[in-house]
C-alpha cells in the first residue's frame, strides 16, 4: 500500500470522525456543499491543465474518447443505481434526511 493511499484514507477518515462527532460548526456544515463545488472546480482545471501539457493525450483523444466517454456513462449510471439502492436503507424514517445539515 503507497503512502498516498495511506495519507487519502487518513483524511477521509479524520473528516469522517469530526462529521460524526459533530465537531464543525453549523456555519460551516452549511457551506460544505458551496467549499466542495469550488475544491471540485479547481480540481478539474488543474486535470484540464494537466491533459493539455500531455502531448501523447492530446493525440490520442479521438481514439481513446470514445472508449473514455462509455466507461463514464456507465460509471454515471451505476452510481446512480447504487445510490437509489443504498437510500432506501439509509433513511431511518420516513421523511427524514439524514444528509440534510
Amino acid at each position: 500500500m503507497g503512502i498516498r493511499l495511506l495519507i487519502y484514507l487518513t483524511i477521509i477518515a479524520i473528516g469522517t470522525i469530526l462529521g460524526y462527532e459533530e465537531k464543525i460548526s453549523t456555519n460551516v456544515g452549511k457551506k460544505l456543499n458551496l467549499i466542495q463545488n469550488i475544491c471540485l472546480f479547481f480540481l478539474l482545471f488543474i486535470m484540464g491543465i494537466r491533459i493539455g501539457l500531455d502531448e501523447k493525450v492530446i493525440k490520442s483523444l479521438l481514439s481513446i474518447g470514445y472508449r473514455a466517454g462509455i466507461i463514464a456513462i456507465s460509471t454515471i449510471f451505476f452510481t446512480l443505481l447504487v445510490i437509489k439502492i443504498l437510500t432506501r436503507f439509509i433513511i431511518l424514517k420516513e421523511g427524514e434526511n439524514r444528509f440534510e445539515p
